[in-house]
């Protein structure tokens, strides 16, 4: 269910390098959720750097509400960047995944199949 790549760059670079593959497929980088600033605002040392990106394509976030309004509820696709024991990971929950546990539509699956295929390009592309 998840999607998990290893890096050498930092968590910083690393989400820099994702957001210029995010444009290069024609995706947007809605928000950056970062967790661990987030935390620390509300008293709480975390250790690890994570950044999270909503991301989405408006055509296929269209494309899947039209067939099922209900899904607005995993939209939009998140990425994330994080530091787990010293090592730069980005992950996503693919998405075909998370959709075949809550629709059988074959449509809704050959979307979220093209979803993936373009958020595995971007991840390997900023590794």
């Amino acid at each position: 269910m998840k999607y998990i790549k290893e890096t050498s760059k930092s968590v910083e670079q690393a989400v820099t390098d994702l957001q210029e593959a995010v444009v290069r497929h024609k995706f947007g980088v809605l928000h950056i959720h970062n967790l661990q600033e987030t935390l620390k605002k509300k008293g709480v040392d975390f250790p690890n750097a994570c950044q999270i990106l909503d991301i989405c394509n408006p055509q296929k976030a269209k494309a899947v509400l039209m067939l099922d309004m209900a899904l607005n509820m995993v939209l939009p696709c998140r990425v994330s960047v994080y530091s787990e024991q010293g090592i730069t990971k980005i992950g996503m929950i693919r998405p075909t995944a998370m959709l075949k546990a809550l629709s059988n539509s074959s449509e809704l699956s050959k979307i979220a199949e093209d979803v993936e295929k373009e958020i595995v390009a971007m991840i390997n592309e900023a590794l």
